[in-house]
């Protein structure tokens, strides 16, 4: 890229507040064009330490300003790479020099925005730090006090890494910045030999520190802090990776986590230092959303503002433009804070700038677009006071002057000869700052809540006993919680119902801080909890196990559009392939499985969603979580027994997953098909016949999707609809399932396979059984025996699941699973392959199996049943009582139904159910007498 010359790109200049300096750099620099003068003398005006550079750097600076800054920088960048040790910081000291005072002149007269002036800054900081640890490391080794190192391993400063912390990590040196180090050695490259390492790095560390921070003649290069270390008060100057490692597992706290954010390898051995800070990630950035972080950014702040003396109003004078109020590091704490809640979660939220922060917050919808916007316009203005407050006597100050001669001072160096403007401008900055972000920080305080009745009290008062409730901490942000948790319950249709249901939440929670603290940050949550408690006791009882689901409720994308099966599945696989462990993996999918559930239950709960997309979602998820987890299960196997032998299995699901419509509390209806295409046996470690290994390998399916782990179990399996139900073998061959299917298989078993829909395998045998499945459907559907069978199987199931209540939506005479076998005799006679209810109808119709004013009337029924069957499922994992589901779950499903109340609800229902049974006891005909 071709940048133009220096002053070319001019657009602003500071005032002289010294006018005597400024003439005296006017007539030293008369040659120059007058822009450019002016821009001199503006700054030697202001600064006497500029003023000297500029006289110190005359001849080089002439030829700089009339040439592209970029390239003047880029050489005063590679000038030290080639002198030797001894010259090193002499050659480091005049690159410094001059990058300051390009920087400065860039700065100051608007030829450089702040990115670029820090990242020069940065740039240099690096090469400096880099150049010394390589060269002194060389040392080191010919001098032979590395064990095993050559002279090649210079290049890599023998396993040496220097990591760059805060502003130097994030590449946003200011002016007169301390670069922050953390300096670590890579231990498993010496072995046994590695104290002896440690000794020369120790050596190395003290010595770049000193090649880089004394001042001499020259100046200095940048004053170096290696505090930030673990454990800086009684470890070395240089430690291992290891031991680095031990401590951030063990001891390391949230304010170490912050500093993690920005961390980059800068010097030395890179590569070590990247996988340091990748082994460093499960501590950086925690798996659920950490909202405990705030509360310790929050501590942290004030005791900041407790030693330093920083509270108070904002007065000019003196006023600290980083730790004190409405200062740089309240923006930095706002941002950091919010990346370490999310950015577990979301990868894209770990940006080291503070502006890319904020973007990228924005763009994920943890920072309003226009909050993160005026905060970034907040922070640039801060960091160019910033920089003038150090430019004036290259102090590492962020004080404002004392006086008011000072701050006057810092106005003209800024450009603005009305110092009450000036004055007005930054206070109005500095109280904005601190308005948009203390209220993030700040604990709420303790209100008054709503008068409760005795028993209601009784309730309130017995959550100190409670296992949340423990620790002081936990205590404390309750305190803080309890009356907007006590106001939203009371919101409830009965708030004794609601405050019930809550209690038991609450009592079930193993611990509170998190929640708590999550509570206290996004107050929409409270409504959520408490409309849940309201409405569904059972899913606010897996929320108390579970509580870790609600990360996803905030977690920026909760309420977008429902994704599909596809990118579902492809989130898990990636989430299950981030770590290594088989049954890491298997906790993993139940983790992610479960918010995704809890998803679709919300979105109901709330109205977003009706039944029928629920049932489409619930659906979804299961065939991605099967999809997500055969590769993993079947890789796991054959690891230990080799590639499956053959064509490999296919999973249908039958039943309700088969046509693709699930409830909140359904079980998968698996079959599994392999075809061994005359292969007797895997090939493997351990190998095995074809037919165990399939049978194996499917157990282990049904053992990775049932199995109870600390997440949990996936779902319940149930495999009876395979051949010969509980006596076959669980995996069956494609030849056996050909023969059994045309020579054994009942009727019911024919109208099971009306249903059934292969979910994953090889595709070319996934089409094969499909093929099949067809063909089965059109051949067995005419069969004489068909309406008798299906006649008995209904007076069976009838006998067997009667309808127990009046609210019974799925098992009994007119409802869902009668009106599903109905469905799927029309669907078998027809020879027709649809598998859901509503084409499986129309295939009746269509055939004159039914009436069209059959299938609308038992469309209508079926719609309606399941309507209730979904929303039951919803609130409770027993039958439906409305006695027991309460005001809140009545509310519900009245909403959900479209009825005007309880009344009408049940009069539809039984006019409804009625209305089937009538047209399918007529179709179907009775059960045919036992002999």
């Amino acid at each position: 890229m071709t940048h133009a010359a220096f002053s070319a790109r001019l657009t602003r200049s500071p005032l002289p507040f010294d006018a005597d300096q400024a003439a005296d750099v006017r007539a030293a620099f008369s040659d120059l064009p007058p822009d450019l003068v002016e821009l001199l003398a503006g700054t030697a005006g202001c600064s006497p330490y500029l003023r000297d550079l500029m006289r110190r750097e005359a001849d080089w600076l002439r030829i700089a300003l009339v040439r592209p800054p970029e390239t003047v920088a880029d050489e005063a960048l590679a000038a030290p790479e080639a002198v030797a040790l001894d010259d090193l910081g002499a050659a480091l000291r005049q690159a410094k020099r001059r990058l300051a005072l390009l920087t400065a002149l860039a700065d100051l007269g608007g030829v450089w925005p702040l990115e670029i002036v820090t990242g020069t800054l940065t740039a240099l900081a690096d090469r400096a730090v880099d150049l010394s640890m390589r060269r002194l490391v060389a040392e080191e080794i010919r001098r032979g006090k590395l064990p095993g190192q050559g002279p090649e391993d210079a290049q890599t400063a023998g396993g040496m890494v220097a990591l760059a912390m805060g502003k130097m990590g994030a590449g946003e040196l200011n002016y007169s910045s301390d670069i922050d180090l953390v300096l670590l050695f890579d231990q498993d490259r010496y072995g046994e030999d590695w104290q002896e390492a440690r000794a020369a790095f120790i050596r190395v560390a003290r010595k770049m520190t000193a090649l880089l921070s004394d001042i001499t003649a020259g100046g200095y290069v940048f004053r170096s802090d290696l505090r930030l270390r673990p454990d800086a008060a009684v470890t070395p100057v240089c430690i291992s990776m290891a031991a680095a490692e031990a401590y951030y597992e063990a001891q390391g706290r949230t304010w170490e986590r912050a500093a993690y954010i920005k961390a980059r390898p800068c010097g030395g051995d890179l590569a070590a230092g990247e996988r340091f800070l990748a082994a460093l990630t499960p501590f950086v950035w925690r798996k659920h959303l950490d909202f405990v972080a705030i509360q310790d950014a929050h501590d942290m702040r004030l005791r900041i503002r407790d030693h330093r003396g920083l509270h108070g109003p904002i007065q000019i004078e003196g006023h600290n433009m980083k730790l004190g109020v409405g200062g740089i590091r309240e923006i930095e704490f706002f941002t950091q804070t919010r990346q370490l809640i999310a950015g577990g979660r979301d990868p894209s939220l770990r940006d080291r700038t503070t502006v890319g922060g904020l973007h990228a917050l924005a763009e994920k919808g943890w920072v309003p677009e226009a909050i993160a916007g005026e905060l970034v316009t907040l922070y640039r203005a801060h960091r160019e006071v910033e920089h003038r407050l150090q430019m004036v006597n290259d102090a590492q100050t962020h004080d404002m002057p004392a006086t008011p001669e000072g701050v006057a001072r810092i106005a003209h160096f800024c450009g603005q000869a009305d110092v009450a403007a000036f004055r007005a401008g930054l206070k109005e900055r500095l109280e904005r700052t601190d308005h948009l972000t203390e209220g993030f920080f700040a604990p709420g305080q303790v209100a008054d809540g709503p008068a409760l009745s005795d028993s209601a009290q009784a309730i309130v008062d017995g959550w100190r006993s409670y296992p949340a409730l423990r620790s002081e901490r936990a205590v404390q942000s309750f305190r803080r919680l309890r009356p907007q948790l006590l106001k939203s319950l009371m919101k409830a249709e009965n708030f004794d119902e609601a405050l019930v249901a809550f209690d038991g939440f609450l009592a079930r929670l193993p611990a509170g801080v998190q929640l708590f603290a999550l509570f206290e940050a996004n107050p929409t949550l409270i409504d959520l909890i408490a409309d849940i408690s309201a409405t569904t006791p059972a899913l606010a009882r897996y929320l108390a196990r579970n509580a870790g689901v609600l990360d996803a409720v905030i977690g920026g994308s909760f309420f977008a559009p429902w994704p599909g099966t596809a990118e579902l599945a492809r989130g898990l696989t990636d989430a299950m392939a981030a770590v290594a462990d088989y049954e890491k993996k298997l906790d993993t999918a139940r983790r992610w499985m479960k918010e995704w559930h809890f998803r679709v239950g919300v979105h109901h709960l709330r109205g977003l969603i009706d039944a029928f997309e629920a049932g489409k979602s619930y659906a979804d998820l299961a065939d991605a979580v099967i999809l997500a987890l055969w590769p993993v299960v079947g890789g796991e196997f054959a690891r230990r027994h080799g590639p499956p032998p053959g064509r490999g299995a296919v999973l249908l699901g039958m039943g309700s997953l088969g046509a693709g419509r699930l409830n909140a509390g359904s079980d998968l209806d698996l079959i599994v098909i392999y075809d061994d295409a005359g292969v007797e046996a895997s090939e493997g470690p351990k190998p095995l016949a074809t037919r165990p290994y399939y049978a194996r390998l499917t157990q282990a399916m049904v053992t990775a999707l049932t199995a109870q782990m600390p997440e949990g179990r996936l779902y319940e399996v149930d495999m009876r609809l395979r051949p010969s139900g509980r006596q076959g073998p669980v995996a069956t061959s494609l030849a056996s399932f050909r023969s059994y299917q045309m020579d054994e298989a009942w009727t019911w078993e024919h109208l099971a396979l009306t249903r059934a829909r292969p979910i994953t395998g090889p595709a070319e045998l996934m089409a094969t059984i499909e093929a099949f499945r067809r063909e089965v459907i059109t051949v067995k559907g005419q069969g004489e025996r068909v309406l008798p069978d299906v006649a008995e199987m209904r007076a069976r199931l009838q006998a067997a699941k009667p309808a127990t209540t009046l609210w019974e939506a799925k098992n009994g005479a007119g409802r869902i699973m009668d009106i599903e076998l109905l469905a799927q005799t029309a669907a078998l006679r027809a020879g027709d392959p649809a598998r859901r209810v509503e084409q499986q109808l129309r295939a009746g119709a269509k055939g004159g199996f039914l009436s069209q004013t059959d299938e609308r009337t038992l469309l209508d029924t079926y719609r309606f049943c399941w309507r209730v069957q979904a929303g039951s499922r919803l609130l409770t994992d027993r039958a439906l009582d409305m006695d027991r589901v309460g005001e809140g779950g009545r509310r519900f499903l009245i909403r959900e139904m479209g009825c005007e109340g309880e009344e009408d609800l049940s009069h539809r229902l039984e006019q409804g159910v009625a209305a089937a049974a009538a047209i399918i006891e007529a179709r179907i005909g009775p059960a045919p007498k036992e002999d």
